[in-house]
């Protein structure tokens, strides 16, 4: 949180840029992957892995070096539409319902439908799969996206996909009703926003969420994609997952190539990201990072963010300290849209509009605050306060920790596994060395920002702690309603939680 004084310094730093960009009211097209890293990027000098397309959009683009997300994905998606921390939206997890967003939060897509957009989402959406919870009534006109965490994921609860979905010929709920695609799923999603997109263009701004579910596992790629990668001593894992990625390059591009064929590529903005830190590809690059998706080291935080507007922003680094909800204001922003009172004190995040404008732009010191969650479903969230937690400043990064990974043990085998430690990450980006024990003074006053934050969640963070949800995913219930049957010997575990956890074990045992 920063002081009036430097808030009243910031705006007028930045008023000039604002008014460059401020109710230029672009379409906004946003791609988000999947479990993808910040290392699994050719550009970002992935050995291995081959992203053209992404590797171009990037050059094209404003590209924020120090984009902070949250270390899973349900998180990651809520902070972004909202503005806020997730756990001020009650996200705490990515299952037992405590991956539904607030129904009183404002969402950017609410915020842009109240200027004059259009909205269709494709693909992931997972901040509730109940009737009430879906995209349709968030503020999206189109929706057309799968369940749960990923296809063909189904857990206690509320939180799952259509039964028996794969990453091939998916059952997508498309508006109020499934249809049964044909194709591997990436292409499905991007065929269909391009269909929507073409629908829509002209008409009115757009703003189309393309967030895939690739390349989250289970890693299945298509034959030929995984075939590029095979023989390079990766496992099997890694090469559907550089596999999948090669997929999501391929129709990057070609959606980049259809924007110029309808004409309306400079009036897109073109926004690419990844949900949080890197999975299968860490072990053969994680851009010198340490640690990886589910962890509050910078490689479970750090992501991808390019933002590309032909005409507009003019490609270059920002090494700014930024992050997801950044998102909220920067959109809004650009589609001149007038904040309620109340989206106005839920956003906690800054516009992106100076830093657009001009990279190098003054930006004022912040302070940034993660944690995994993910405690107990119906233990107290104070028990687990400083558990896999971290404070973020432009300079440094304090960690706290409940396990360390295996490479961080083997990277850090003299320091604590647990407690604060402390890095300075303008002369140790790959935090290596623990400096908490020189730097007494840094340490106590991050903590005592970071405990004010903790007190502040009171109220938000319980949202959904002790919800109970149905006795059958409702994707699970509109399938079978649309197309006959009912559950499986699998499904109907999944219905008794105990049952349903002992499948889902013995499930990834068999993986």
């Amino acid at each position: 949180m920063l002081r009036p004084a430097l808030l009243l310094v910031f705006a007028l730093l930045t008023s000039s840029a604002l008014a460059e960009l401020a109710g230029t009211r672009p379409n906004i097209l946003f791609i988000l992957t999947d479990d993808q890293g910040y290392g699994d990027l050719s550009a970002h000098g992935n050995p291995v892995l081959k992203t053209p397309h992404l590797d171009r959009l990037r050059s094209e683009s404003v590209r924020f070096t120090d984009f902070m997300v949250s270390p899973t994905c349900a998180p990651t998606r809520s902070a972004l539409l909202t503005g806020r921390h997730e756990f001020r939206n009650g996200v705490t997890h990515t299952i037992l319902e405590r991956e539904r967003l607030d129904p009183k939060a404002t969402t950017v897509a609410q915020v842009l439908k109240s200027a004059g957009y259009t909205n269709g989402i494709f693909g992931k959406w997972h901040l509730g799969d109940e009737a009430d919870f879906r995209p349709t009534q968030r503020g999206y006109d189109e929706q057309f996206i799968h369940g749960g965490g990923g296809i063909g994921q189904s857990y206690p609860g509320s939180c799952g996909d259509a039964p028996g979905n794969g990453y091939f010929n998916p059952a997508i709920l498309h508006n109020d009703r499934f249809v049964k695609t044909e194709g591997y799923c990436t292409d499905v999603f991007f065929a269909q926003a391009k269909k929507w997109i073409e629908s829509v263009k002209g008409k009115q701004p757009f703003y189309c969420h393309i967030a895939t579910n690739a390349p989250h596992s289970p890693y299945i790629a298509k034959p030929a994609d995984k075939a590029l990668y095979e023989g390079k001593d990766l496992g099997e894992d890694t090469e559907n997952f550089f596999g999948m990625l090669h997929n999501i390059d391929e129709n990057v591009g070609s959606l980049l190539a259809q924007l110029e064929a309808w004409g309306i590529a400079k009036d897109t903005l073109v926004v690419f990201m990844n949900d949080n830190g890197g999975t299968a590809g860490t072990k053969v690059f994680n851009a010198g990072m340490h640690g990886s998706k589910g962890s509050p080291w910078i490689g479970g935080t750090r992501a991808m963010s390019f933002w590309r507007w032909p005409g507009k922003i003019q490609p270059a680094d920002c090494s700014a300290l930024t992050a997801h909800v950044d998102v909220f204001r920067t959109w809004a922003g650009l589609a001149g849209a007038k904040l309620s009172p109340e989206a106005e004190a839920q956003a906690e995040g800054r516009s992106l509009l100076a830093l657009l404008e001009n990279p190098q732009a003054e930006w004022a010191p912040r302070t940034l605050f993660t944690h995994v969650g993910r405690w107990p479903k119906g233990t107290d969230p104070d028990a687990a306060k400083t558990r896999n937690a971290s404070i973020r400043t432009p300079q440094y990064h304090l960690v706290s920790e409940a396990m360390r990974p295996q490479a961080a043990k083997k990277a850090l085998p003299a320091q604590p596994i647990s407690g604060w430690q402390l890095f300075d990450l303008k002369s140790d980006p790959g935090e290596l060395t623990n400096i908490a024990d020189q730097k007494p003074e840094i340490v106590q006053e991050m903590i005592a920002s970071y405990e004010a934050w903790w007190v502040s969640l009171k109220g938000q963070i319980t949202l959904h702690e002790k919800a109970t949800g149905p006795a059958l995913n409702p994707f699970a219930e509109l399938y079978w309603k649309q197309f006959g049957g009912g559950p499986s010997e699998a499904d109907q575990a999944r219905m008794n939680p105990e049952k349903a956890w002992t499948f889902e074990t013995q499930r990834a045992k068999k993986k």
